[in-house]
């Protein structure tokens, strides 16, 4: 296959021979860490032509609310002109708004008796995926259903015809809730299980507000005491199956379950983000603030370890079902009270336009 001729920045380009890898490969300028070239594999994965990204800096396409910097890109860029080749992951956001994870290689390379840094691009998504799906395994194999068991093991060792009636009901009571907890855990593994093994071909054009609807009066009927809100800005639409409707209903849930109040509040906005052009999705509530234990353990770097279990599925169910469609999610803790919950998905086009 033939690939058209680019014009050189700063005089350089790829040889030619790089077209030819089923890989990305980009090239750095080796202080600043600009896009000098890059291979026509880099652009399909990332969406963006060579003249375009040869304008932008890395933190352009880089995923918002992930722990990576043009600082700390331009670090590791520098790092690997003066020695050692640089290997790490990055969460990339595509030009369609899209998110995926890459592996990327750094390495020293001299063209035209000229050092640059070359990047080797892999598309690790689907890695990542499962191994994000192991690390909820082990977390909900190594303390959820572990501690859960024990404490059923517990009270049911307490039963017995010595005990006062009263004593046994409450043991019975806690019992049974355990084993509620236990059955909440299996519901969500089955969510999390169905959004991986759906295909793209399931999902249909959708207008965001019309979902957001349609969750809200289910939960509506289900918490009459709660007062649901929904306010749609920008008329929205998204490409999905279930997994956007799953997301919403553990954050309206989990909005309304959690909260301390007598009447729960709970208010949806949707509107496009300023800053990427993304749909957002903003679940507030006024309830108490989110345990930080929950928001560690969905951390991507929190070491897989008895101190970052957190006791909830619910949270992870909402980021496996935003992150299958390509996008991302993070929370804010309101002032005075209460937490918002911001969900970003890559837009789609007005069927109508």
């Amino acid at each position: 296959m033939a690939y058209p001729e680019r014009a050189p920045a700063e005089g350089v380009v790829l040889p030619e021979v790089y077209e030819y890898l089923r890989v990305g490969v980009i090239l750095h300028h080796p202080e600043t860490g600009a896009i000098l070239d890059n291979n026509h594999r880099l652009e399909s994965m990332f969406g963006y032509s060579t003249d375009e990204l040869r304008e932008m800096n890395i933190e352009d396409f880089t995923a918002n609310t992930y722990h990576f910097s043009q600082a700390e890109a331009e670090r590791r860029i520098r790092a690997a002109g003066d020695g050692p080749t640089q290997q790490f992951e990055w969460r990339v956001k595509c030009s369609n708004g899209q998110l995926i994870w890459v592996e990327v290689y750094l390495a020293s390379i001299s063209i035209d008796d000229q050092s640059y840094v070359l990047g080797e691009i892999r598309d690790i998504t689907e890695y990542k995926t499962n191994d994000r799906r192991l690390g909820l395994f082990y977390r909900l194999l190594r303390h959820n259903i572990r501690n859960d068991v024990n404490v059923i093991s517990g009270y049911a060792d307490r039963i017995s015809p010595d005990r006062e009636a009263s004593d046994l009901i409450t043991d019975a009571e806690t019992i049974r809730e355990t084993a509620n907890g236990l059955t909440g855990v299996v519901d969500s593994v089955k969510q999390i299980e169905e959004t991986i093994t759906r295909k793209d071909s399931e999902r249909t054009l959708r207008r965001v507000a019309t979902v957001v609807e349609t969750v809200a009066d289910e939960h509506r009927e289900a918490y009459p005491h709660a007062s649901i809100d929904v306010t749609e800005r920008t008329v929205l639409w998204v490409e999905t199956d279930e997994e956007l409707r799953d997301a919403l209903e553990q954050a309206i849930e989990n909005a309304i379950v959690h909260n301390d109040q007598p009447e729960p509040t709970v208010s949806i906005r949707i509107d496009e983000s300023p800053n990427t052009g993304r749909v957002e999705i903003k679940i507030s509530d006024t309830g108490p603030p989110i345990p930080q234990m929950e928001l560690t353990a969905l951390d991507e770097y929190s070491e897989r370890t008895s101190t970052t279990h957190g006791s909830g599925v619910g949270l992870f169910v909402m980021k496996w079902c935003v992150e299958a469609l390509g996008g991302e999610f993070r929370f804010a803790e309101n002032r005075p009270r209460g937490n918002s919950v911001y969900i970003y998905l890559p837009p789609k086009a007005d069927p109508s336009s």
